[in-house]
């Protein structure tokens, strides 16, 4: 992720030229040598260093990226805070409610701008359907599914990363991917007011994988085993109140990382009395619309990706040219250093990710007492 951080920052120049803004790669921290060194050979940084706390204190640095491992992410977003540093952090910001709360409380001390990695809201499709959410075209919103099904866990030799691990990661798949189908949904369709759960962990043991070495996605062959400390699957019932409504729409939100088949099926699905539109990540560049009750051939429509929507036309002259993830965290960039300048702020904050942080915990008290949870 840091890798991608860096290509961001330098192709922001080159897709956004109008806004005069041009990152300079100072200065990157890793705890392995030979990651500093791909940093400044390969990545273009002027210069590397074994302790993230130089990066702070560099009075060349304005803005850093925070792009290690969750345990890491409050200590470290605390300090660029202190240092005065404007930060992109990847989510979940903190391990906890509580952890993220912390940063936020920073950050308002401080007065910097922030920026947390939810990049499917980027996507030009989700981007568009948005905009039929806002504009009403959809009629009300009845019902909403959002799925985020991964695979990278599927197979019990699948190494036992600091992810499985609670003091390490916090929760499981409710931090890495249910964070990003919560945040999705409330970014698209209105806020989630309260929130039934369930988890549950299918497949309690996998091989270890030493610490620094390798991912998640490694496979291990009769390896040492370990206990996978949090939840492999999750499930919830939600009630939203958008703004302008009624009545509370309902919605349902799934995530997996041990799904057989889905690789990234990231899907969002929204439903409204006049219209309905549905998304997959894994065909990021269509969305499935239909308008009118009266829909002649009764069914959706794929409408390919086009420069009509969001920022697709800065990627690709026509449509039908596809985008990828990396165009993504592009956008994410440019919209972090326009604010950061002083520009408009379409950015994600540290905001979003409490709220992101919160769902989760009541998703958590949830599953364990098998009571609803009211959001404040």
């Amino acid at each position: 992720m840091g890798k991608l951080h860096a290509r961001a920052y330098s192709s922001v120049p080159y897709v956004y030229p109008e806004l005069g803004i041009k990152p300079r790669l100072i200065v990157a921290a890793d705890t392995q040598q030979s990651r500093v060194d791909y940093a400044v050979d390969t990545l273009g940084f002027e210069r590397g260093t074994l302790d993230y706390h130089e990066v702070l204190a560099d009075p060349e640095v304005d803005v850093v990226s925070i792009c290690a491992p969750n345990f890491l992410h409050a200590q470290m977003a605390i300090a660029a805070a202190e240092a005065g540093k404007h930060f992109w952090i990847e989510k979940p910001a903190g391990r906890s409610l509580a952890e993220t709360q912390s940063i936020q409380e920073a950050v308002a001390r401080n007065g910097v701008e922030t920026s947390v990695g939810f990049n499917y809201r980027h996507a030009p499709a989700i981007e568009r359907a948005r905009e039929l959410v806002r504009d009403g075209r959809l009629g009300e919103i009845t019902n909403v599914r959002a799925s985020f099904l991964a695979g990278y866990a599927a197979d019990p030799r699948a190494a036992l990363s600091w992810r499985f691990n609670r003091e390490l990661a916090g929760s499981g798949v409710l931090a890495d991917l249910f964070s990003h189908a919560a945040d999705l949904c409330s970014h698209v369709v209105g806020s989630i007011q309260s929130i039934s759960a369930s988890t549950n962990v299918m497949i309690p043991s996998r091989p270890k994988l030493s610490m620094g070495q390798g991912t998640h996605f490694d496979l291990i062959e009769g390896g040492e085993m370990g206990e996978v400390e949090n939840e492999d699957y999750a499930a919830a019932l939600v009630r939203f109140n958008p703004a302008g409504l009624a009545q509370r729409t309902i919605g349902t939100i799934e995530a997996s990382r041990v799904a057989v088949g889905p690789q990234c099926g990231y899907r969002l699905e929204i439903y409204g009395t006049e219209g309905s539109v549905k998304w997959d990540f894994e065909r990021m560049n269509e969305l499935e619309v239909v308008l009118g009750r009266s829909n002649e051939e009764q069914g959706f429509t794929t409408v390919i990706g086009s420069p009509k929507h969001g920022e697709y036309s800065r990627f690709q002259p026509g449509p039908g040219n596809a985008m990828g993830f990396d165009d993504l965290k592009i956008i994410e960039a440019k919209k972090f250093l326009v604010a950061v300048c002083g520009g408009e702020k379409t950015n994600s904050t540290i905001a979003d990710a409490v709220a992101a942080a919160a769902l989760v915990d009541a998703a958590e008290i949830s599953a364990s007492t098998g009571q609803w949870q009211q959001m404040s």
